[in-house]
């Protein structure tokens, strides 16, 4: 059985589309109108959802806890139990949300201490959602295909509460938590306004750099690190996304480093604040996305695009950019060559990637008036070919169906075009 993680399957009537006149002032009303509507919809649905049970967001220090069953073809006798609530007052936008993923210990011990370290942290007000992983051994990843269930209907009941700040969800992690939130900064970029991980190191492959545009990245370790060559991944993460920033200075703010001196325990106290400063462009303008497998799940979408049909290759790099009422698409194939094996943990360090145009493929891109004029004509390339010219239209539908596919109140598109080359 496959299943799509991070698709909300949820129905809706769809309405048919409106093509509006060039008055930018009804025009904005009636987007409003329309978006309000959807949303409105949406959290009932969300509402309704029994799959899960809503997360507290009492105060943290009353230790409220909840369990959320994992189904069970995903992972068996998994039950995902959190901590959850609020430190300070509730901030006129709704509180930043830290998602904490604790290390590989005991999990009772772990789950216990990140509980401890979230209250003790200088970064009120906020709220924490601290999972506690459901089973220990060979289930011990915060990014296997059974925890990107339990993301995904954390995002959505996050992002549809009145007490959240939608451009304010962070996650952070500490040793097996740091590579967890690396790699789910990587394959969620588009969800976070900032990533911390501390004392981890993943190699680039898990976790790709490109995917991090105009996410804030924040990477502490130990200079001594080195069990599982920690502090040297650490340092290719940094020089990766330094080689980015130099590409796009505006995408990639980052603050990597390698604490003088300190092996795996470093001062975790930070992190929260720096991630705190950040706030997330949902819409940017320009973005990359390396389109890979996590635990053999892939996305199919990313920011404003929708995969209908992925091409042939192991990994696709897609380049997102609008600018003048023109958006370009390049859409490349990504092969991988493993270029160092480390023979004593057995790990992939280092890689060299190959890319070349994908020939075909099939998207759906979602537009909004943060990216482009609604009112004047749109064109749309793939890979230098222009593939639709002209006026776009502006559906409830759609604005319902990007609900349905991100379930993001900064997300609710109402214009999309199917592109197939």
């Amino acid at each position: 059985m496959v299943r799509r993680i991070m698709t909300f399957a949820l129905t809706f009537a769809l309405c048919g589309s409106m093509s509006f006149a060039t008055d930018k002032i009804k025009q904005g009303e009636t987007l409003h109108n329309l978006r309000q509507k959807a949303w409105n919809e949406w959290c009932k649905k969300v509402q309704s959802d029994t799959e899960v049970s809503v997360l507290p967001l009492t105060p943290l220090s009353e230790g409220k806890r909840s369990a959320w069953q994992i189904p069970a073809d995903l992972e068996p006798y998994a039950t995902m139990n959190f901590f959850s609530g609020t430190k300070g007052e509730q901030p006129s936008a709704g509180y930043p949300v830290f998602l904490y993923l604790h290390g590989s210990g005991p999990k009772d011990i772990e789950w216990s201490t990140g509980f401890r370290l979230a209250q003790s942290f200088n970064d009120a007000p906020c709220a924490y959602v601290i999972p506690q992983i459901p089973n220990e051994l060979k289930y011990y990843r915060w990014w296997q295909k059974s925890k990107q269930w339990a993301w995904s209907h954390l995002f959505r009941q996050l992002l549809a509460s009145p007490q959240i700040d939608p451009a304010r969800l962070y996650v952070f992690g500490i040793s097996e938590g740091g590579y967890g939130s690396q790699r789910l900064a990587s394959y969620y970029g588009d969800y976070f306004a900032a990533a911390g991980p501390m004392a981890g190191g993943e190699p680039l492959k898990n976790a790709p750099a490109e995917n991090l545009s105009n996410i804030a990245f924040n990477f502490r370790t130990g200079e001594k690190d080195y069990m599982f060559y920690r502090f040297f991944l650490t340092q290719l993460t940094n020089q990766a996304l330094d080689s980015l920033e130099n590409l796009y200075p505006e995408e990639f703010h980052h603050k990597v480093e390698l604490v003088p001196g300190m092996g795996h325990h470093i001062d975790y106290s930070l992190t929260t604040p720096w991630l705190s400063r950040h706030h997330r462009n949902a819409q940017p303008r320009h973005f990359l996305w390396e389109n890979m497998e996590m635990d053999s799940v892939k996305r199919d979408n990313f920011y404003n695009l929708e995969v209908l049909k992925e091409t042939d290759a192991y990994r696709t790099m897609y380049e997102f950019t609008a600018k003048d009422n023109r958006v370009d698409i390049n859409v490349q194939r990504v092969a991988y060559q493993t270029t160092w094996i480390d023979p004593n943990w057995e790990i992939d360090m280092m890689f060299h990637r190959d890319f070349s145009p994908a020939e075909h493929g099939r998207l759906r891109v979602y537009l909004s008036e943060q990216l482009v004029d609604l009112t004047k004509p749109v064109t749309i390339a793939v890979n230098g070919k222009v593939l639709y010219q002209g006026n776009l239209k502006i559906s409830a539908a759609t604005m319902r169906q990007s609900l349905e596919i991100w379930g993001d109140p900064l997300r609710i598109f109402p214009s999309a075009v199917v592109l197939e080359w």
